[in-house]
């Protein structure tokens, strides 16, 4: 896949204390392959399905180590300048928590967190472009920013990344999706007191499966718990887990629909 455009999510990682343990989970469970680690880069290892490229996986930091609530998924969006994306995620009230740094000539990375709290990523591509398959098996197709605090994340990201705003005609949920140009390419979604009050505020991402139903017992046969579901929806039938360590995701299986698709309004 090429370049994506500014905004667009690109890539997705995850830090996890048992590597070889995480290694093993989403590779039964998505059918991963690993490539090897860099000892160079903190033994990042990227992840494969079908052979391309589709997310890594990464041991702790020094000092890290045994910190609870450690592993977690961290979706990057694309930038052309991470420099000057680091300095309108400031403007608008956001945080860097790690400074726009090199990767060797993969590329260039930023962490940071919106006012209400929610983690992501910035990746100003290199040789490293991102993404190599989405919506295929075991590869990225969706995210949503869960948060307490929608309203500062619909003044955040858009400001950011230039999205424009639908509100899904919905009385049961406070739901939004963020478009660049004509594409869908993120979800917003008020977390409810279904939430756990010390679950922090995250950028849930969906790996595409075959089987969902299929996929969710093989991940709480391995170790993962069962969050939601499994729903079918006219976007697919999902249901939301979190792996043996902790990390939330959901699985998708996206040929699976059900029901119209929601009317969605621009906001103003």
């Amino acid at each position: 896949m090429a370049v994506q455009p500014e905004g667009s999510p690109c890539w997705a990682d995850a830090m996890f204390s048992d590597l070889e343990g995480a290694k093993r989970f989403y590779g039964d469970l998505l059918g991963w392959t690993f490539g090897e680690s860099s000892t160079e880069y903190g033994n990042y290892t990227e992840a494969y399905a079908g052979g391309k490229a589709v997310a890594a996986v990464v041991p702790p930091m020094p000092g890290q180590e045994g910190q609870e609530g450690l592993s977690q998924w961290c979706l990057y969006f694309a930038a052309e300048d991470a420099a000057a994306t680091a300095a309108r995620i400031r403007e608008h009230g956001g945080e860097v928590l790690m400074e726009p740094m090199q990767v060797g000539d993969f590329g260039t990375m930023c962490l940071a967190r919106d006012p209400g709290g929610v983690v992501f990523g910035v990746w100003q591509a290199g040789t490293h472009e991102g993404f190599q398959a989405m919506a295929e098996p075991g590869a990225y197709v969706w995210a949503e920013v869960f948060t307490r605090e929608p309203e500062k994340s619909d003044a955040f990201f858009p400001a950011v990344f230039s999205y424009r705003q639908k509100d899904m005609e919905d009385g049961e949920m406070d739901f939004r999706v963020y478009d660049l140009g004509e594409r869908s390419v993120l979800g917003r979604m008020r977390m409810t007191d279904d939430f756990p009050p010390e679950m922090p505020p995250y950028i849930n991402v969906y790996f595409t499966v075959e089987d969902c139903d299929a996929a969710v017992a093989k991940a709480t046969e391995l170790g993962g718990v069962l969050r939601f579901g499994p729903m079918t929806t006219p976007f697919g039938r999902f249901a939301a887990i979190s792996d043996p360590q902790g990390a939330n995701l959901s699985l998708i299986d996206i040929t699976t629909t059900e029901g119209d698709m929601p009317k969605l309004t621009d906001v103003s």
